[in-house]
């Protein structure tokens, strides 16, 4: 299986509503295959000259690269920060069970 076609999409979100949300939203239209959300992760970070600290909650997509720029679209769309955390990351390896249900389910929708 070449792991070249598939990435995993990275975003934190303000809360568990918004998390839900998008995650269904992109299995619903077939943008992944599988959406993991992770609650209560804390990000320290930089915003208009200023450290902030959040607790958020953090979306693992993953999917097929040619995906990306829908999935990017449609997080953009629903996601309530000005500047949303939308990083894609190539997966390089796998199980290929795994992986081969990643496809199939990719190419259902």
């Amino acid at each position: 299986m070449n792991t070249d076609e598939f990435c995993m999409v990275l975003s934190t979100c303000p809360n568990a509503e918004v998390a839900n949300t998008i995650a269904h939203e992109l299995v619903q239209r077939g943008l992944a295959a599988c959406v993991n959300i992770l609650p209560s992760v804390r990000s320290v970070y930089t915003w208009k000259g200023k450290v902030e600290t959040a607790s958020e909650h953090l979306l693992l997509v993953k999917s097929h690269t040619r995906q990306y720029k829908a999935i990017e679209a449609l997080i953009r769309e629903l996601h309530p920060y000005e500047l949303p955390e939308i990083i894609a990351v190539p997966i390089a390896g796998g199980l290929d069970k795994y992986l081969s249900w990643l496809e199939k389910t990719e190419a259902a929708t």
